[in-house]
């Protein structure tokens, strides 16, 4: 009888540690996809960007979010990825490599881009103006939750974000302390 015991003792232990572990697990992951796609690019200034193309594969396929940073033109080098308007003053953007980086007639610097996936050059040179930054870093898949979201909502959805992990983190231990006080009371009335 006491051999039984034992042995739903042990097994009413696994279930609330494997709930804790996984619990930990959760608030671990959330807390870096807070960093990652939240916190680092408000600390940076930096613009969140979807792939919708294959322009770029294999390196950052369609639904890769990429985080663009503001950088100085003159910091831009071959190799770069950089995001750039397609007109000056329009919405549309494309993220492309700089394949080479060149002057016009005027002396004014260009830079020459290609998809990674392309055949050819981007039809036109891109110019000063239109670059918003190059890339910080790529997360594979979010952008089909930015995209999801939509453009407008995303502020919106960001800061829902962000204050719905703190208040699971909030929660979590909260209720962590609780079954602590409640196991420290019970070993209390048990001895």
């Amino acid at each position: 009888m006491r051999a039984k015991h034992a042995h739903r003792t042990a097994g009413s232990r696994i279930l609330p540690a494997t709930g804790r572990i996984m619990s930990f697990t959760t608030l671990i992951l959330a807390a870096l996809a807070a960093l990652v796609l939240i916190v680092l690019p408000l600390a940076t200034g930096s613009q969140t960007y979807s792939v919708l193309t294959n322009s770029m594969k294999p390196h950052y396929g369609p639904g890769t979010l990429l985080v663009i940073q503001p950088t100085p033109f003159a910091e831009l080098r071959t190799g770069d990825v950089v995001t750039y308007q397609i007109a000056s003053g329009r919405s549309e953007v494309i993220t492309h490599r700089i394949t080479s980086v060149g002057t016009d007639q005027q002396g004014n610097s260009l830079l020459v881009t290609k998809g990674d996936n392309n055949d050819v050059a981007d039809e036109a040179p891109v110019t000063e103006i239109q670059v918003r930054g190059k890339l910080l870093y790529a997360v594979p898949f979010a952008g089909y939750a930015a995209n999801w979201l939509g453009n407008q909502d995303r502020g919106l959805a960001t800061q829902f974000g962000a204050i719905a992990l703190i208040g699971y983190g909030a929660i979590s231990m909260t209720r962590a302390l609780l079954v602590r006080r409640t196991k420290s009371r019970q070993q209390e009335s048990t001895t």
